[in-house]
């Protein structure tokens, strides 16, 4: 018998893997659906966008190998992007790379700079991917905790309490995923200077600056930043692309140049067309996201009531593509959400897929037209 290797041993399928497949058979069983619980908008991506990479399918080198750097204009246009969106500076020869998502980057990255034993600092409740990549590469996870008391901020105090002497890697999620926090300069030039303090790789996971922000800011705008911090973003949120698998981790040229050592050994480069589309897409004016937001505007307000329904609190400041909202005391969030799922057919994300720190909360999605969250405040 052929045995799985062990680092599989550290982790279980992805939670919504797992349970989509239950409620994909809920529905198959004729049960009315309502999925609130993944972030995949559903909203059509531009299209100047699908312009684009329609028009680039004759063009000679349409469907050769590509660049692991991807497209000399593409790092270009994430370049002249990032200038103009956080007034960064990148150079797009070596500065800049593309990704396949930057769910890959993740992996990337941790493949790059973690040896077996090495400690990472990942964020209390946060993205679990950040978990099990750290797990499959033989690292060990650190966790600091996030809380409504700070804002959802690192507390910095409490980190200098602990052992850092092994740890390698800082993962922060700012706009915060699934709490949708913004950080604050304030707490980016903090992160940069503990980073320094104490030799860690910071991490910014950035892909939803600009859904329902107004002030969409950069790890990278700190002075000093590119010395020990990388920043990975992402076309999925922004531009309504999460299928087409574009990302981008950018730094400085030593950190980046590390990075694609690994990606040149897992990929032969991005599909041609998708790349001229993503370009198409980092050059749209404003207008772009003011109009997205204005359709998840409508829908967040909808979200509140339904929220409502359910006695939750949440933050109306918050950002991105998701409302995380507090049950009442004493209320378990599987429970709650699972109560949701069988008595009235609607799938909402409970917070302790997020980490321990999630308890009492749970997470619904925007990716769902007003029409249906009314529908799901009806049956509530």
């Amino acid at each position: 018998m052929i045995k799985a290797a062990k680092r599989l041993d550290t982790v279980q399928e992805y939670y919504f893997s797992k349970k989509l497949r239950e409620v994909r058979g809920l529905a198959a069983a004729g049960k009315p659906i309502i999925n609130m619980g993944i972030g995949s908008p559903d909203l059509q991506p531009p299209a100047k966008v699908l312009e684009a990479i329609s028009n680039s399918l004759g063009d000679a080198t349409a469907h050769k190998y590509q660049s692991y750097q991807g497209l000399p204009e593409l790092r270009n246009a994430i370049a002249t992007f990032y200038k103009s969106k956080f007034s960064v500076d990148a150079n797009p020869e070596n500065e800049i790379l593309p990704l396949m998502g930057s769910k890959e980057g993740i992996m990337h990255i941790s493949m790059a700079f973690l040896n077996e034993g090495d400690k990472v600092l990942i964020p209390n409740p946060g993205y679990p991917t950040y978990t099990s990549v750290t797990k499959l590469v033989g690292a060990e996870p650190l966790f600091y905790n996030l809380s409504d008391a700070t804002n959802w901020q690192p507390n910095f105090e409490e980190l200098e309490n602990q052992d850092l002497s092994e740890v390698k890697i800082m993962w922060v999620n700012y706009p915060h995923m699934p709490t949708g926090t913004d950080a604050t300069l304030a707490t980016f030039e903090k992160l940069i200077a503990f980073g320094k303090k104490h030799q860690i790789l910071i991490i910014n996971d950035n892909p939803y600056s600009f859904i329902l922000n107004d002030n969409p800011i950069s790890i990278l705008q700190v002075e000093g930043a590119k010395d020990i911090a990388l920043e990975l973003n992402s076309l999925s949120k922004t531009f309504n692309m999460a299928g087409w698998r574009v990302g981008m981790l950018l730094g400085n040229a030593t950190f980046i140049n590390e990075v694609l050592k690994v990606k040149s050994n897992m990929d032969s480069g991005m599909f041609y067309g998708i790349q001229k589309g993503a370009i198409e897409a980092l050059q749209l004016s404003d207008d772009w996201f003011l109009e997205q937001n204005k359709v998840y505007e409508e829908r967040r307000k909808l979200i509140w009531q339904l929220a409502d329904k359910l006695d939750a609190k949440y933050d109306t400041n918050s950002t991105g593509l998701f409302v995380w909202a507090k049950i009442p005391e004493g209320k378990k969030s599987t429970a709650v959400t699972d109560k949701v799922l069988y008595e009235n057919d609607i799938f909402i994300t409970p917070g302790t897929i997020f980490g321990s720190q999630g308890e009492g909360y749970i997470r619904f999605s925007l990716c769902v037209t007003s029409e249906i969250i009314k529908e799901a405040i009806s049956r509530l």
